[in-house]
């Protein structure tokens, strides 16, 4: 049995609330269980060096916790620091998002994604994956309608979601009590399509199999399904 009572493949529940901040491009926050994170997307003119005088565009996101969003205070990383961590997870959402992305159709300008957990309970880089790419979709969509682009850069959805071995047992999207505990830890990042972008996969208590790694891949492609019908309904 699992801490929620959940089934084995059973999400928790997702909501994606879009155009949550008036200022942004594109805006949504995205709640998966108690894990909360606030996505805006910010869209400048202008690109990095290694972009500029060829045409194409860029997307890159930055990720960040407040300091209450876990049972303990942290310091805000503005003071202490970028964790290890927290640039870890930022690439990673970066690299997701821009796997959708047509460089050429964006034309040369910067679209900023930031995803601010403002509560966490396990899931926090995978939720804000999933709501990371509503808020682009919104900010491409004004791109659009402005006339400023004349074919959808965006190419799919992405979505991602966690699985793991929890007691011996295949589970999707560990929560905090999970994931604290879990034998095998690890994070899906999909198209909309079925197309594998990234995947994270460790034995933090036990090893596993290719045949249990096969296994979890179909319980990711099945939340992951969940999630972009999700992204569907908020964008409709």
């Amino acid at each position: 049995m699992r801490p929620s009572g959940r089934n084995l493949d059973e999400m928790r529940p997702i909501v994606i609330e879009p155009e949550m901040v008036r200022h942004a491009e594109g805006s949504c926050m995205i709640s998966v269980g108690d894990t909360r994170v606030i996505c805006t997307a910010s869209l400048d003119e202008r690109v990095p060096p290694f972009r500029r005088n060829t045409g194409l565009g860029w997307v890159t996101a930055e990720y960040g916790m407040l300091p209450r969003a876990t049972n303990s205070r942290t310091r805000r990383e503005a003071k202490a620091g970028q964790s290890g961590r927290t640039q870890e997870i930022q690439r990673l959402i970066g690299r997701s998002l821009r796997a959708s992305v047509d460089f050429a159709a964006l034309g040369e300008r910067q679209i900023t994604l930031d995803c601010d957990v403002i509560q966490a309970d396990g899931g926090t880089r995978c939720a804000s994956i999933t709501g990371g790419w509503v808020a682009l979709r919104l900010a491409v969509n004004r791109l659009i309608k402005a006339g400023n682009v004349t074919t959808d850069p965006l190419t799919d959805y992405v979505a991602a979601v966690s699985v793991g071995l929890y007691g011996g047992q295949q589970i999707l999207d560990l929560d905090y009590p999970e994931d604290s505990e879990a034998g095998v830890d690890g994070n899906f990042v999909m198209t909309g399509s079925g197309q594998l972008i990234e995947i994270q996969m460790s034995a933090e208590r036990s090893t596993f199999s290719p045949s249990e790694m096969s296994s979890l891949a179909r319980l990711a492609e099945k939340g992951v399904a969940e999630l972009v019908s999700a992204q569907k309904g908020a964008l409709s």
